[in-house]
């Protein structure tokens, strides 16, 4: 079974709906390592309630290659075959981006190459499209730039707010990032 390394930076609720689709059976892989590069992440406590290993690795006054060589040992450590962003937001050096190349997936909540960057959602509010969405693609080393693996739609309403919007986008991201792992799990 493929192993999986989860780097979330928050709430966690993308790592959620990976773990409970591992838990069900809708995911064929297992869980290795949960790193988090802020300490106070909810979703390591999620991780850790889970029974799965959860690791606070912190970022802040760390030089980005220097933290991406702590993150490669981590990942190495639990013989990771795959990376998943979920919500980890920092920019990956490519320190970490060769020595998993291939093998690091993200989602981001637009539909790429449109709004790349923070606050997507709010990017697409304001600039008035009536549909938006999610995408799930492979990192590299420009931002939000990799090959796209799936994207799901999801229509911007006539009385939404930005609010309104992001919690419908996750929603979509939940189910899409699941659907995609499972694929790229049967293809490494």
């Amino acid at each position: 079974m493929k192993k999986l390394g989860i780097l979330i930076s928050g709430r966690g609720s993308n790592f959620e709906a990976i773990a409970r689709a591992v838990q069900d059976g809708r995911l064929q892989a297992q869980i290795a390592v949960v790193i988090s590069n802020r300490p106070e992440a909810k979703g390591l406590e999620t991780a850790r309630a889970m029974g799965l290993q959860a690791v606070s690795l912190p970022s802040k006054g760390v030089e980005r290659s220097a933290y991406d060589r702590q993150l490669v040992q981590v990942l190495r450590q639990n013989n990771v075959d795959l990376v998943c962003l979920a919500g980890f937001m920092r920019l990956l050096t490519p320190v970490m981006i060769q020595a998993f190349a291939g093998r690091i997936i993200n989602i981001h909540p637009s539909l790429l190459p449109a709004f790349p960057g923070l606050d997507a959602q709010k990017q697409a509010f304001d600039y008035g499209v009536k549909i938006t969405g999610c995408t799930v693609h492979y990192v590299i080393e420009e931002m939000d730039a990799g090959p796209i693996l799936r994207q799901a739609a999801v229509p911007v309403l006539p009385n939404d707010t930005v609010d309104d919007l992001s919690k419908r986008i996750l929603a979509a991201e939940h189910q899409l990032y699941v659907e995609t792992l499972q694929d790229v799990l049967t293809k490494i």
